[in-house]
């Protein structure tokens, strides 16, 4: 299981500070988030990545510029298995960028990827005929059809303009529950709120939405 940090400003802000408070809540995590971690964020309308294999809180911020739109990812790898950098989200397909949290049990379908992270962004990808969130609300419908026990299936899915959540969990609401703050016009969206900090809300179980 993994952590998830969203966000979009009105105006650029320090990449840094955001990260350091972001990695701080997957330290203090009540699972282990220390297998890699990766982010993405808009810099003259593209995309640009990030990503190692050191624990996020164990790493160098200061090379990370301002921006007003990124995502980043911490890793707690499936048995602790796989842990190879290529496995590191946020995961591309060169205009859509997908980060994920959760464990599906089970799967009865057929999906190219390396893990089961990268399986779900294929099938997700595979069901947009031109609506995005139509495409995320049948992909988790069949995928949770065609699964013995989804424990959560947690994601967002971001393109150069527009994004969207999908909240899904049927247990440990104290880890899976995401949360966001809107503040000085700027959006937040993740795993946990940080430390010390008011302002946060409960984003509903069962929900698929646009956020941008």
């Amino acid at each position: 299981m993994c952590r998830l940090l969203y966000l979009h400003a009105a105006h650029p802000v320090s990449m840094r500070n955001h990260l350091e408070r972001f990695a701080l809540t997957a330290k203090l995590s009540q699972e282990y988030q220390g297998h890699g971690w990766g982010c993405a964020w808009m810099n003259s309308g593209q995309w640009n990545f990030y990503h190692s294999l050191k624990p996020i809180w164990e790493d160098d911020f200061g090379q990370f510029i301002d921006s007003d739109y990124f995502l980043a990812h911490a890793r707690s790898a499936y048995r602790n298995e796989g842990i190879a950098i290529q496995n590191n989200m946020p995961f591309t397909d060169g205009d859509r960028v997908f980060i994920f949290n959760g464990e599906l049990r089970g799967v009865r379908i057929r999906e190219e990827g390396r893990i089961g992270a990268e399986k779900v962004f294929n099938f997700v990808r595979r069901q947009n005929s031109g609506d995005a969130l139509d495409a995320i609300q049948t992909a988790v419908r069949l995928l949770t059809d065609k699964s013995r026990y989804v424990r959560a299936m947690n994601f967002i899915i971001a393109d150069k303009q527009n994004a969207w959540l999908n909240s899904e969990f049927n247990e440990f609401p104290e880890y899976f529950q995401m949360y966001e703050q809107l503040q000085n016009g700027v959006h937040t969206i993740s795993s946990a709120p940080f430390e010390g900090e008011s302002g946060w809300t409960v984003i509903d179980n069962h929900t698929a939405r646009r956020v941008l």
